[in-house]
Protein backbone atom coordinates (compact mmCIF):
# COMPACT_ATOMS: atom_id res chain seq x y z
CA UNK A 1 0.00 0.00 0.00
CA UNK A 2 1.19 3.44 -0.83
CA UNK A 3 0.48 6.14 1.71
CA UNK A 4 -0.62 9.45 0.31
CA UNK A 5 1.89 12.27 0.64
CA UNK A 6 1.33 14.39 3.72
CA UNK A 7 0.94 18.11 3.39
CA UNK A 8 3.73 20.11 5.06
CA UNK A 9 1.34 21.09 7.85
CA UNK A 10 0.34 17.49 8.52
CA UNK A 11 3.95 16.31 8.47
CA UNK A 12 4.93 19.10 10.88
CA UNK A 13 2.07 18.24 13.27
CA UNK A 14 2.98 14.55 13.10
CA UNK A 15 6.61 15.26 13.93
CA UNK A 16 5.60 17.51 16.84
CA UNK A 17 3.34 14.77 18.21
CA UNK A 18 6.18 12.24 17.86
CA UNK A 19 8.56 14.53 19.77
CA UNK A 20 6.08 15.06 22.60
CA UNK A 21 5.28 11.34 22.84
CA UNK A 22 8.95 10.38 22.86
CA UNK A 23 9.77 13.01 25.49
CA UNK A 24 7.06 11.54 27.71
CA UNK A 25 8.61 8.08 27.26
CA UNK A 26 12.01 9.50 28.28
CA UNK A 27 10.46 10.97 31.45
CA UNK A 28 8.81 7.62 32.22
CA UNK A 29 12.14 5.84 31.78
CA UNK A 30 13.74 8.35 34.17
CA UNK A 31 11.07 7.66 36.79
CA UNK A 32 11.49 3.89 36.42
CA UNK A 33 15.29 4.20 36.72
CA UNK A 34 14.87 6.31 39.85
CA UNK A 35 12.51 3.74 41.42
CA UNK A 36 14.81 0.82 40.55
CA UNK A 37 17.79 2.70 42.00
CA UNK A 38 15.88 3.12 45.26
CA UNK A 39 14.96 -0.58 45.29
CA UNK A 40 18.57 -1.56 44.66
CA UNK A 41 19.85 0.74 47.40
CA UNK A 42 17.24 -0.54 49.88
CA UNK A 43 18.22 -4.16 49.15
CA UNK A 44 21.90 -3.28 49.56
CA UNK A 45 21.36 -1.52 52.89
CA UNK A 46 19.18 -4.36 54.17
CA UNK A 47 21.79 -6.91 53.13
CA UNK A 48 24.53 -4.92 54.90
CA UNK A 49 22.51 -5.06 58.12
CA UNK A 50 21.66 -8.75 57.69
CA UNK A 51 25.33 -9.69 57.18
CA UNK A 52 26.27 -8.05 60.51
CA UNK A 53 23.99 -10.45 62.40
CA UNK A 54 25.20 -13.78 63.74
CA UNK A 55 24.38 -16.81 61.60
CA UNK A 56 21.98 -18.25 64.21
CA UNK A 57 19.71 -15.18 64.10
CA UNK A 58 16.14 -16.15 63.26
CA UNK A 59 15.08 -14.38 60.06
CA UNK A 60 11.75 -14.36 58.36
CA UNK A 61 10.81 -13.72 54.76
CA UNK A 62 7.51 -11.98 54.10
CA UNK A 63 5.41 -14.02 51.69
CA UNK A 64 2.01 -12.52 51.07
CA UNK A 65 0.38 -12.17 54.48
CA UNK A 66 2.65 -14.62 56.29
CA UNK A 67 6.30 -14.92 57.30
CA UNK A 68 8.50 -17.95 56.65
CA UNK A 69 11.57 -18.76 58.74
CA UNK A 70 14.62 -18.67 56.45
CA UNK A 71 18.35 -19.15 57.07
CA UNK A 72 20.59 -16.08 56.83
CA UNK A 73 22.19 -17.35 53.58
CA UNK A 74 18.82 -17.58 51.80
CA UNK A 75 17.89 -14.02 52.79
CA UNK A 76 21.36 -12.81 51.73
CA UNK A 77 21.04 -14.50 48.31
CA UNK A 78 17.54 -13.09 47.77
CA UNK A 79 18.77 -9.56 48.50
CA UNK A 80 21.74 -9.99 46.13
CA UNK A 81 19.39 -11.27 43.42
CA UNK A 82 17.07 -8.32 43.94
CA UNK A 83 20.04 -5.96 43.47
CA UNK A 84 21.21 -7.82 40.35
CA UNK A 85 17.77 -7.74 38.73
CA UNK A 86 17.37 -4.02 39.48
CA UNK A 87 20.81 -3.32 37.96
CA UNK A 88 19.91 -5.25 34.78
CA UNK A 89 16.62 -3.39 34.41
CA UNK A 90 18.37 -0.05 34.96
CA UNK A 91 20.85 -0.86 32.17
CA UNK A 92 18.00 -1.83 29.80
CA UNK A 93 16.11 1.38 30.61
CA UNK A 94 19.21 3.52 30.10
CA UNK A 95 19.73 1.97 26.66
CA UNK A 96 16.07 2.56 25.80
CA UNK A 97 16.33 6.12 27.09
CA UNK A 98 19.40 6.92 24.96
CA UNK A 99 17.60 5.52 21.89
CA UNK A 100 14.56 7.67 22.67
CA UNK A 101 16.73 10.76 23.16
CA UNK A 102 18.36 10.18 19.76
CA UNK A 103 14.89 9.79 18.26
CA UNK A 104 13.79 13.11 19.78
CA UNK A 105 16.88 14.86 18.45
CA UNK A 106 16.31 13.48 14.94
CA UNK A 107 12.66 14.57 14.97
CA UNK A 108 13.62 18.04 16.25
CA UNK A 109 16.22 18.30 13.46
CA UNK A 110 13.55 17.34 10.92
CA UNK A 111 11.22 20.01 12.32
CA UNK A 112 14.02 22.58 12.09
CA UNK A 113 14.68 21.59 8.47
CA UNK A 114 10.98 21.91 7.64
CA UNK A 115 10.87 25.39 9.15
CA UNK A 116 14.00 26.44 7.24
CA UNK A 117 12.48 25.13 3.99
CA UNK A 118 9.26 27.10 4.64
CA UNK A 119 11.22 30.31 5.26
CA UNK A 120 13.25 29.75 2.08
CA UNK A 121 10.04 29.60 0.01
Amino acid sequence: LLTPALSPGQAFAELQAKVMDTQQKVKLADLQIEQLTKTKKHAHLTDTEVMMLVDETRMYEGVGRMFILQPKGVIHNQLLEKQRIAEEKIKELEQKKSYLERSVKEAEDNIREMLMARRAQ
